[in-house]
């Protein structure tokens, strides 16, 4: 668990298909401090597992193996050595939480349809697909490469969002132009009302009933 806030920008020194295995290794100041092999860290709002611990630290490298449904389904695959991703290490318990739960399970990727300077700050404008865009809401909460963002506006295809210069200068948005992707995360409670309310409807329509003559 995670909530949004990141904690550096890392940099990425390897991203290899091997015979075997998809390598990620990113050169990382902070979120390679007070780390152990089998933690979690969110990359760009992936949670990966850390496999891998080398050089010293302030400038620790770290080693991430990739799933194929990571690779297909986020946008970790247009990493290239040199580019940054947003790190954060996962949520320890009676840590504040300064922006909301994020599980590091990416639903969706965006493609970046604005993004453009408005006096001091930024506006960020995605383009999602009606699935996605079902579960975000005015006001509340997105998870954006890992950030937790507030949504500022929701259109039939896109969301918008405004980035402050503090959040600018450090996470990876700084590299971020028009038409690049970007991993989303909807807030999670969408989802479990979206279920509950589904399984209410349907005992409303008589499920209970029926399983109950069934069993009698």
């Amino acid at each position: 668990m995670f909530t949004g806030i990141v904690e550096e920008a890392g940099t990425v020194v390897v991203l290899e298909r091997l015979e075997d295995r998809i390598r990620l290794v990113v050169e990382a100041r902070v979120c390679g401090e007070a780390v152990e092999l089998g933690d979690s860290i969110a990359v760009n709002g992936c949670c990966l597992t850390v496999v891998g611990l080398t050089g010293p630290v302030g400038a620790r490298r770290v080693g991430f193996d990739l799933l194929e449904e990571t690779w297909n389904r986020t946008s970790l695959r247009l990493l290239k050595p040199g580019m940054v991703v947003n790190l954060e290490r996962a949520l320890a318990v009676g840590d504040r939480i300064g922006g909301h739960f994020v599980t590091g399970h990416v639903d969706a990727t965006g493609c970046i349809l604005r993004w453009e300077a408005s006096g001091n700050d930024h506006l960020l404008e995605i383009q999602l697909t009606a699935e996605t865009l079902r579960y975000v809401v005015f006001k509340g909460s997105i998870s954006v490469d890992g950030m937790s963002l507030t949504v500022a506006g929701v259109t039939d295809e896109t969301v918008r969002i405004w980035i402050i210069p503090h959040t600018l200068e450090v996470t990876s948005l700084r590299e971020r132009k028009v038409g690049d992707w970007v991993n989303i995360e909807v807030d999670m409670l969408g989802k479990y009302v979206e279920r509950f309310t589904a399984s209410w409807a349907s005992r409303g329509e008589g499920g209970d009933d029926a399983a109950g003559k069934a069993r009698s």
